[in-house]
């Protein structure tokens, strides 16, 4: 015993672990800690301060459960696979060659065989929960699902099955077929390595399996059997939302043919799982075995070989009778699951001769159209209204419609937002990027179809300090913390008694010449999690990778974290469940600016409707220009717009309201979530007022009319009638982009009076080069001003088809037109003299005057250096003629033989409305051409030199321009711009008459 004990003494200490390696343990998991903390606990902070903590706990919640579920089914199964094929194996394995190789491999892997059957099934339970988890949305749907309260043609299964409860299953079966799969292939591994399961010749001594093997692999087979009975069966209705070649849905082949092939397949596959029962207590393969080779056979001609000689003998000789019923269900769910059912189609006879006086009866319509194209003059509204090199506009600006003197007005309307890569590099530094610049500033807003003085927009909004027609007689917050272009954090508010230090702008001398700053009032309005408290500093500190956060004098108790404020960002996050609108749009809304973004409920689960592939079609000219739109699904075969969202750019709030209470989705996640989505009821009049018809909604369901106009089966069948959306002519794109709807203000053929409405048009669709017009469409994009209540006419679509010879111009004739017509080319060649470019607006097209109107500004802007477009030109067109002038009245009456009956009055001249703090005009100086050196006769020597003379004269003028804007003399300014335009007038008149001798 007296050797016994020191021996002991002496090993204890090579068993004690090292105090610093338990340090560096305890420290390592003290750090995952918290930045898993920083990284979680922050976000419940940032949706608990936005009020819908329900929509992460929920979703949380759910994908912790199908996590852990995915997990134990999986892992559990596969290890339970393991542990009974170990604890089968044979007391002493077969003595053949085969086994003395396992025997070396058995010897292998023993010391490490508990470590793989635990690890093993940890390692698939958590990738099976992850998929698991990924399906949260999938099984709330399901156990929240309404009836939609119609049927299927095929089953008379509701809707909603197919919606809500399908995918569900579908998942659920699938998983399962998973872990049959892997469970087997651990359990027939384990048998063969320990000798249950041999791959050579049985014989009298000894079988393939050990009793304990066959019945353990018989009941996998089984099981798989089952679950492959399942999904045959699944099969059966999943085919109903199948894409096909001609239409989506089940066909004449498959309702006669697949289906009943798909029931046989599962009473098939439920007879072998029964043979794999019997073998697992007769100890006899051969019986599994036939029947695996039937079920084979039985795919290959029930499932295969059936339906394609029923395809190729029966339906194709007989296509067009045999299919037209499964045609007919596509189109009545076509145009039931994308709410085009209720289209109002009308034949519009247009004719393509203008007459005198043809636009009297469009008088408003005609006075109404927009000129300032918003995805052009992004930089004249930077250059006019931008003010501060610490604010920017977005680069495709928005339309909207205010009331201006009792009248309904179209607008261009932009945010000034905040921009930190206009400040220099020795301003950039954290306290300046994160607690002084912390938002922009106001909006700017333009009429749309009025230019101002020289072509500039007229702006009835603007100026810093903000002033203008949308903040009379309203308290009116201009801040804006929260937009698209604002993605790095902010931190705001401070101590009371503290000198402000967020900056709103440097006065000019005449307001005082002082910095005007701010201090976000965070003791009365949360716009961001409190980063006042310690834990919270440090966790914002970790999640934003910045110790500025945590040391900084300017993180006050007070202070509030402004971070996610793309208002995109912001809905997406609190509403998982829907798909946005690529266009977020500001409005001025009771004093306040918000940001509104369109909401939808999607699926591709609605049997027979027609599949689409939603960001394909919402692709056109403007999203192709826009950075950071979103991600769409992948195909879609059923779409609603059931939310309109709303963020206040002050505060950053995010309300949901209910837009299609009708909506069975939107009814189930509703149920999910019940208490953040408002009632349409919570609408004010003034909200309602700016909201409009979705635009992605529109080009989805334009896409789908360019075929499902044709309602009938026979005639969809031959497809001679389907049309195409245009390509944008005015692009310069090799490859030109879909043209996008726009938004006008128009009166449709057969409406009282005009409406703010989303058009389109439609060219006839196959291989044809001849682009004519075969359609226009147009929607009610007016929501109303009454509180709660949508307008009655909203999202009413329109459809003009016009006869199927018309010889009406398509976009792209037009635009052939406007570019081939000499005189007006030689004109814009005329104004691309020097430094200038000729840059071509929206072209826009109305019905009026019996036929079809095409508009389009031309825009002149400097060629290099500082650019930013001035209105100068508006091309028109109506059939085969066209017009140019400076005015919009001035062109009509060109193509309407001087007496068009339009009364656009202001909608073609100068807007004397102003806004303050315009900033001086940048330098598009252009260097005066040198004339001819040859004149071929006195007449031509005369029109040379005055040529040269009104270059003269408009270089001298733009220079004088520049110079009085720049001392701040409007007055001498607008006289510059009237010898501008002038010299500009006798230049042209110069070169047609050089040309002309």
């Amino acid at each position: 015993m007296s050797f016994a004990a020191p021996r002991r003494r002496s090993e204890a200490p090579g068993r004690r672990r090292s105090p610093l390696g338990v340090a560096i343990v305890v420290l390592a998991v003290v750090i995952a800690g918290l930045l898993l903390l920083a990284q979680f606990w922050t976000e419940v902070l940032w949706f608990r301060q936005l009020g819908f903590q329900n929509v992460i706990w929920t979703e949380w919640g759910t994908r912790a459960l199908l996590f852990v579920a995915g997990f134990a089914v999986m892992a559990g199964t596969v290890f339970l696979s393991f542990s009974l094929a170990y604890r089968a194996r044979p007391v002493y394995a077969p003595s053949t060659p085969e086994q003395a190789t396992l025997d070396q491999y058995r010897e292998a892997v023993e010391p490490l065989r508990r470590v793989v059957t635990v690890a093993a099934p940890v390692m698939v339970g958590f990738f099976a929960g992850v998929a698991a988890s990924a399906q949260w949305r999938t099984v709330l749907l399901a156990v929240n699902g309404v009836p939609f309260g119609q049927e299927d043609p095929q089953f008379g299964m509701d809707i909603g099955f197919y919606v809500f409860t399908l995918p569900a299953l579908r998942f659920v079966v699938g998983f399962l077929m998973a872990v049959v799969v892997i469970s087997g292939i651990a359990a027939v591994i384990t048998h063969y390595l320990y000798g249950g399961l041999r791959v050579g010749p049985a014989t009298a001594s000894a079988s393939r399996t050990t009793p304990a093997a066959r019945v353990h692999l018989a009941v996998v087979g089984a099981a798989l059997l089952l679950v492959i009975a399942a999904n045959y069966w699944l099969d059966r209705y999943s085919i109903l939302s199948s894409a096909g070649d001609k239409f989506d849905g089940a066909s004449y082949a498959d309702v006669h043919a697949v289906i009943p092939s798909k029931g046989i397949l599962t009473v098939v596959a439920i007879f072998v799982a029964a043979l794999f029962v019997v073998a697992a207590f007769r100890g006899n393969w051969r019986l599994p075995t036939i029947g695996v080779g039937l079920m084979v056979v039985s795919a290959i001609a029930i499932g295969g070989i059936y339906p394609a000689v029923v395809q190729r003998f029966q339906v194709n000789p007989n296509a067009q009778e045999l299919e037209s019923e499964y045609i007919q269900r596509n189109i009545d769910a076509t145009l039931s699951a994308f709410a085009i059912d209720g289209v109002e189609k009308q034949q519009y006879d247009a004719t393509t001769e203008a007459e005198q006086g043809a636009l009297r009866e469009d008088a408003q319509t005609a006075a109404s159209i927009r000129l300032l194209d918003p995805q052009i003059v992004s930089p004249s509204f930077r250059q006019l209204q931008q003010n501060k090199q610490y604010y920017d506009f977005s680069d495709s600006l928005s339309v909207d419609r205010y009331t201006i003197d009792g009248q309904s007005r179209d607008t261009v309307i932009a945010v000034r937002e905040l921009n930190l890569d206009g400040l220099g590099a020795s301003q950039r530094n954290w306290v300046n990027d994160h607690t002084v610049y912390t938002h922009g500033y106001g909006v700017v807003a333009a009429y749309g179809n009025q230019p101002g003085p020289d072509g500039r927009p007229a702006f009835f909004e603007g100026g810093i300090p903000t002033t203008g027609e949308l903040t009379v007689g309203e308290e009116y917050e201009p801040r804006v913390y929260f937009s698209p272009q604002t993605t790095d954090y902010s931190i705001v508010g401070a101590p009371d008694g503290t000198e402000p230090w967020e900056l709103d702008y440097q006065a000019d001398d005449e307001q005082g010449g002082n910095q005007v700053n701010t201090t976000f009032p965070t003791e009365s309005i949360d716009a961001g999690p409190n980063v006042g408290s310690f834990l919270n500093t440090a966790l914002f500190a970790l999640k934003f990778g910045e110790e500025q956060i945590l040391f900084s004098d300017r993180v006050t108790p007070e202070s509030q974290i402004l971070y996610d404020r793309d208002p995109q960002s912001r809905v997406a996050k609190v509403a998982p469940y829907l798909t946005l609108d690529n266009r977020v749009y500001p409005a001025v809304v009771d004093g306040r600016v918000k940001w509104i973004i369109d909401g939808y409920t999607t699926t591709d689960h609605y049997p027979y409707a027609t599949s689409t592939p939603m960001e394909e079609v919402t692709t056109d000219a403007l999203t192709l220009a826009q950075a950071g739109a979103v991600e769409a699904p992948q195909e879609i075969n059923y779409i609603r717009n059931s939310v309109k969202a709303t963020v206040d750019a002050y505060d950053g709030s995010v309300t949901l309201y209910a837009w299609d209470t009708e909506d069975p989705v939107l009814q189930a996640w509703s149920n999910v979530f019940p208490t953040s989505i408002e009632p349409m009821s919570q609408i004010s009049g003034d909200l309602m007022n700016h909201l409009r018809y979705p635009e992605d909604l529109f080009k989805v369901q334009r896409q789908l009319l360019s075929r499902y106009h044709v309602t009938e089966a026979r005639a969809f069948f031959s497809g001679q009638d389907f049309w195409e959306n245009p390509q944008d002519p005015t692009s310069t794109a090799t490859t030109k982009p879909l043209q996008p709807p726009y938004y006008l203000t128009l009166q449709m053929p057969g409406q009282d009076e005009p409406s703010f409405s989303l058009t389109s048009t439609f060219i006839p669709g196959g291989n044809t080069d001849r682009e004519i017009l075969t359609g226009f469409l147009a929607v009610d994009a007016e929501a109303g001003s009454e509180p709660g209540a949508r307008a009655p006419g909203y999202g009413t679509l329109r459809l003009l088809e016009l006869p199927r010879d018309s010889t009406v111009p398509g976009p792209g004739q037009v635009q052939n037109n406007f570019d081939s017509n000499p005189t007006i080319s030689e004109q814009l060649n005329i104004l691309e003299r020097g430094s200038s470019a000729v840059v071509r607006g929206n072209q826009l097209t109305l019905p009026v005057g019996g036929g079809l109107l095409y508009v389009q500004p031309v825009y002149i802007q400097s060629a290099t250096g500082t650019q930013f477009p001035l209105l100068r030109r508006v091309l028109v067109a109506f059939g085969d003629q066209t017009g140019y002038a400076e005015t919009l009245d001035e062109a009509l009456d060109q193509v309407f033989g001087g007496d068009s009956g339009a009364t656009a009055g202001d909608a073609g001249g100068e807007a004397d409305t102003t806004v303050p703090d315009a900033p001086a005009e940048p330098d598009t100086t252009e260097p005066t051409p040198t004339p001819s050196p040859t004149e071929p006769s006195p007449t031509a020597t005369d029109a040379a030199a005055r040529l040269d003379a009104a270059l003269q004269a408009a270089n001298q003028a733009m220079a004088d321009g520049r110079e009085a804007l720049s001392a701040g003399d409007f007055t001498a300014y607008g006289e510059a711009q009237d010898r501008l335009q002038q010299a500009l007038e006798d230049a042209i008149a110069a070169e047609a008459e050089l040309n002309a001798g």
